[in-house]
């Protein structure tokens, strides 16, 4: 079926590993070969894609970066995953907006490119890492770590991340 401007059609997806989707769209531009839709999620559809948001950022597979003004101090918030991915946006909020603190609080899952982002933020920019989730307190005290020595609360082969 060939698409035209004002018909509808459907549009199935996954966030993730989350049942397939199905959201019916109405085809509303087209420039070239390429189309634009505005979507027309009913409730439940709505619900199914909030939840496949919820579980991604309970997984680490999906981030939320926010800078929030509070008591006249700049904090930026991360929740779920804190990646290489987060690069750009976590630069920018460093760099140009300023930020005094990382809450790091709803942070679920931690990979080596965020803790290098944070490192940056706290060395170079002065930085301070505010709240603190247990997968990241546990991930920032190996990154703080000098090598050859004992990370702190650690002795002899307890030193491995896991």
């Amino acid at each position: 079926m060939p698409l035209e401007i004002s018909h509808n059609v459907g549009c199935e997806f996954r966030i993730f590993q989350s049942p397939v989707i199905d959201v019916p769209a109405a085809v509303v531009s087209r420039v070239g070969d390429v189309f634009g839709v505005r979507f027309q999620p009913g409730p439940i559809s709505q619900i199914l894609i909030e939840d496949a948001i919820n579980q991604a950022l309970l997984d680490g597979n999906a981030s939320i970066l926010s800078v929030h003004e509070l008591g006249g101090k700049k904090i930026m918030r991360i929740t779920g995953g804190l990646s290489g991915a987060l690069r750009n946006d976590f630069m920018h909020a460093l760099t140009r907006m300023g930020v005094d603190e990382i809450d790091v609080e709803s942070v679920t899952a931690v990979e080596q490119a965020g803790l290098a982002l944070c490192l940056v933020a706290t060395t170079r920019h002065g930085v301070t890492i505010g709240a603190q989730s247990q997968c990241f307190a546990e991930a920032w005290r190996f990154a703080q770590a000098v090598p050859g020595e004992v990370a702190p609360g650690m002795s002899g082969r307890d030193q491995t991340l896991e």
